[in-house]
């Protein structure tokens, strides 16, 4: 797919990368992406470099922007799952990181059993439907209803936890029982919020994207002086926070996938 784009150095805007959340910004919560979204992508490549960021592994992301036969790390510039803890660029994988080699085996199951605990004593909710804690490369995900719920479950989950704070909650007694680790907690989608070390939220993949002026990479040698971030959790507390109030970033709140193509249009003609 990259063969069918200019090289990153001959795209007409230069010195200019587009970077995406997934959720919510290019596709509804966990469903697939739209062929207008793609369409829109597709346009904005001929101009810009672009990529996407989420928490996610790549093998959801391939599920919501992939297709059999187009692999998702074909249909970006960049594409950095996991906040850039796993990346690839321009279809090639980069060096990753873990997140377990950095809490160890010991304090990561201290951590697990509290959490799972917790979840456990709550009352009240709409469902529990498992996969509680998903354990990803680069951080937890922690979904008090369980990343099993329906998209229907997951829609009264949120309601249930924007009234009740449940998400919310169970961070501030995560931060009491573990005061010594330096974690952070972010929330982000309908059902979850994400536990990672600090610094590993969605500012991580930028040092992939800094990394192509560093003349010992010998990569594009492009500084990419104008970074666009689009992102629908850009409020504090948000998954899309950290990266949408960066110095180094240009960040744009949208509200769904539609406006996210909408934005694309006024800004940049496509």
């Amino acid at each position: 797919m990259a063969e069918l784009y200019p090289d990153l150095k001959d795209r007409p805007i230069k010195e200019t990368i587009v970077l995406f959340d997934v959720d919510g910004t290019l596709t509804p919560a966990r469903l697939s992406v739209s062929a207008q979204v793609l369409q829109a992508l597709s346009k904005l490549r001929n101009k810009v470099a672009i990529g996407f960021v989420g928490g996610s592994d790549l093998k959801k992301q391939q599920e919501q922007l992939g297709t059999p036969s187009l692999p998702v790390v074909t249909l970006f510039d960049f594409a950095f799952s996991e906040n850039g803890l796993t990346a690839y660029r321009l279809g090639e994988q980069l060096p990753s990181n873990s997140f377990l080699q950095w809490i160890g085996e010991e304090q990561y199951q201290k951590l697990a059993k509290f959490i799972l605990r917790k979840i456990s004593d709550l009352e009240g909710l709409p469902a529990m439907r498992g996969t509680f804690i998903e354990f990803r490369n680069g951080m937890i995900n922690v979904s008090p209803v369980g990343r099993n719920a329906s998209t229907e479950e997951r829609n009264q989950f949120e309601a249930y936890d924007l009234k009740n704070g449940v998400r919310a909650k169970l961070i501030d007694d995560i931060k009491k029982e573990f005061p010594s680790l330096e974690l952070t907690y972010s929330i982000g989608g309908q059902i979850s919020f994400d536990v990672f070390p600090t610094g590993w939220d969605k500012t991580y993949c930028l040092r992939h994207i800094e990394a192509e002026a560093d003349p010992t990479k010998n990569l594009s040698g492009i500084n990419y002086k104008t970074i666009h971030f689009f992102g629908d959790k850009a409020f504090e507390g948000g998954n899309d926070w950290e990266i949408y109030t960066d110095p180094r970033v240009t960040g744009h709140a949208v509200k769904n996938p539609e406006d996210t193509v909408k934005q694309l249009e006024e800004l940049f003609g496509i």
